[in-house]
């Protein structure tokens, strides 16, 4: 019985795999994979170089790799002896307002003209307003037609010498034209030489 049973299972399993064999659809049989294409000859070529100049690119990369710690260390070190050892740098110096030599003289030989007349409060006034002419021209926008003789003596641009002798300047004027002072040679000569001192002062640079 048991044989039996055992053959007709042989049996079944030999009818199921003929059955397999011819079933359609499926793929039994299997080929060889196709080799790939060799590749192009210029990648045999280009490989071939690469291994020809190996050493050169060996030399070529430890050179660059050296070169560009050299720059680091040349790069800090010039930063460092700058900081350390670089001399302080000067001050800016102040602008020279002062007028121009030759204009000045010939402002002082005008005042010289009118006090040699006797128009002593005239010469002094002249020496005032060229001055002022003058501050405009060189530094354009900083004396302001709504500004008076006093604000412009208070300007802290001025150096403190050239301030100095403007404002005495200005202070005569105020003392002949607005307080009716009269004035005389004494004035005149304080005046050209407060002129002189702001026309020509080194204070200014």
């Amino acid at each position: 019985m048991a044989s039996d049973a055992f053959i007709a299972s042989e049996r079944k399993l030999a009818a199921a795999h003929q059955a397999l064999l011819h079933t359609r659809g499926l793929q039994l049989d299997f080929k060889a994979a196709p080799q790939p294409p060799p590749p192009p000859a210029w990648i045999e070529k280009f490989i071939l170089a690469l291994v020809q100049f190996a050493p050169i690119l060996k030399f070529l990369f430890w050179g660059g790799l050296v070169l560009g710690a050299a720059l680091i260390v040349w790069f800090v070190a010039r930063e460092i002896l700058e900081t350390r050892f670089s001399r302080p740098r000067a001050e800016p110096r102040p602008a020279d307002w002062r007028p121009e030599p030759e204009a000045a003289r010939a402002l002082l030989e005008e005042a010289d003209r009118l006090a040699a007349a006797g128009r002593f409060g005239e010469a002094i006034h002249i020496l005032l307003f060229r001055s002022i002419d003058d501050l405009a021209g060189r530094r354009p926008g900083l004396v302001r037609p709504a500004l008076t003789s006093r604000d412009i003596a208070r300007l802290e641009q001025m150096p403190l010498l050239a301030r100095s002798a403007f404002a005495r300047i200005a202070e005569r004027v105020e003392r002949s034209f607005f307080g009716g002072r009269p004035v005389g040679p004494e004035d005149f000569a304080h005046a050209r030489g407060d002129y002189e001192t702001f026309a020509f002062s080194e204070g200014w640079s």
